[in-house]
């Protein structure tokens, strides 16, 4: 009975945890100005479409929705995030509850709260937060099918695949993991032999099937992008030049103790050191370490942003937790134990004070940072103030009615857009830069006529 008791206080501690964490993002998400990227994605959602030059068009959409119900403000903006980085943490710990234990579930809930990364993806508007859910959406349905075999988890699979694909591209990377889990363990391998994994992912690619239009009649512009920034069209060679930097940006954007823990726990189930009675332990691996993996090798080709790998680490830190739960030590097979118990606790203590202190910079500036070098003092302060002074600077042409607002970056333009008092349109000229979703919206003759007010950026 004590025991029964014990694990409902971790499991109703697990959800107090999660629930506080969303409250505290949406009670912050309004304190600060949007970032560039997340005013782009607010002006695709005022020109909704099947897909943009750059990213799938689930951000988009979701905007929209927020946006439409409470206003064209910063929480509006970025509520979608806030809500997928709870849907998330909400599958998370289901896993670790329903296939490890409630002490593994109660850890889970506190490490991936103290994640850098996963707080970014809660709060900033951007296609990240969107794919967090999808990936751990179906990452518990398809284990639960695995288990059950029953229609339903197979086709909320197929759902959340098909909305991680609408969210961003590399959710594609989810499928392989989780295929070649029910390949390598025999009570599992009879599933695929069924009809319903197939109809899962039929749903999923179904749901896709607009953006690939999309991209057929618009000369594959996004798909070129993605080929370009994974280097494509570079000469093909192999060098160091861009691993380092990988590997210390996921130990920035984790913190450096998480990111050896999420390593160490990925060795020990590729040595089999895990329990032996629990095949999650490998199915939470191979629906994380892949996609690692792969940005990893990418680096040693072309630069690889941090950011990139980011649902990987989603059931890592199942892993982690599991690994750091009591309840599991007894059987491990070759009866070690994690590295130092005091370990776990500087691991969380220094992730939550790493996230601490960028979330207090952000809003309150403490640290004597540079300003070149502080991204909070050049991109996400300021912009109000430009808008004020662009849109006095129109009102004073002589002809207001017929002067645009416009920027030399997309970035720029978009941020002028949403700060500008009355959100006007506004123009990206980019005619030396590389094509963006701005060459969709405007034409040349759109523009010829009529007078311009422009904002430049001087060093």
């Amino acid at each position: 009975m004590m025991t029964l008791v014990h694990d409902k206080h971790f499991l109703r501690m697990a959800w107090l945890w999660i629930i506080a964490f969303s409250l505290f993002r949406l009670c912050y998400a309004g304190l600060f100005e949007l970032a560039p990227d997340e005013a782009n994605y607010w002006q695709w959602s005022r020109h909704l479409a099947w897909g943009y030059h750059d990213q799938a068009p689930m951000i988009a959409w979701a905007i929209k929705l927020t946006t439409t119900l409470l206003g064209h403000h910063e929480l509006g903006v970025r509520l979608p995030s806030i809500i997928a980085m709870t849907l998330a943490s909400a599958y998370l710990i289901l896993i670790a509850q329903r296939w490890i234990g409630p002490q593994t579930t109660f850890k889970c809930a506190v490490l991936s709260q103290a994640i850098l990364e996963f707080n970014v993806g809660g709060l900033l508007a951007t296609p990240d937060g969107l794919q967090a859910a999808a990936w751990a959406g179906a990452c518990y349905h398809v284990a639960a099918a695995y288990e059950t075999d029953e229609w339903s988890h197979w086709i909320m699979g197929g759902l959340w695949f098909g909305f991680g694909l609408l969210s961003k591209y590399t959710m594609v990377i989810f499928l392989p993991g989780a295929y070649l889990f029910g390949l390598l363990n025999p009570p599992y391998r009879k599933r695929l032999a069924g009809l319903r994994p197939y109809a899962g992912v039929l749903l999923g690619a179904l749901m896709f099937f607009p953006v690939i239009l999309w991209n057929a009649q618009n000369d594959w512009n996004s798909v070129r992008h993605v080929a370009h920034l994974g280097g494509a069209d570079q000469h093909f060679s192999l060098h160091w030049k861009y691993l380092g930097d990988f590997m210390a940006s996921q130990a920035g954007l984790l913190s450096p103790l998480v990111f050896l823990l999420i390593l160490w726990s990925w060795t020990m189930v590729l040595c089999k050191r895990y329990p032996v009675d629990k095949r999650i332990y490998s199915y939470l691996f191979l629906t994380s370490f892949p996609m690692f993996v792969l940005f990893a090798l990418l680096s040693l080709h072309t630069r690889v942003y941090g950011n990139w790998p980011g649902a990987a680490y989603l059931t890592a830190s199942i892993l982690v937790a599991a690994f750091y739960s009591d309840k599991e030590k007894h059987i491990f097979r070759t009866g070690k134990q994690p590295p130092g118990r005091t370990l776990w606790s500087w691991t969380v203590g220094s992730a939550y004070a790493i996230t601490a202190l960028v979330l207090i910079q952000v809003v309150w500036p403490i640290l004597p940072i540079p300003p070149k070098l502080d991204r909070t003092a050049t991109e996400i302060t300021g912009w109000r103030e430009l808008g004020a002074a662009a849109e006095q600077l129109r009102r004073r042409m002589p002809m207001p009615d017929k002067t645009f607002i416009f920027g030399l970056r997309y970035q720029t333009a978009s941020q002028l857009a949403f700060y500008t008092p009355g959100q006007p349109r506004t123009v990206s000229i980019n005619k030396w830069k590389r094509p963006n979703v701005y060459d969709y919206w405007w034409k040349d003759e759109n523009l010829i006529g009529r007078n311009a007010v422009g904002v430049t950026e001087q060093s």
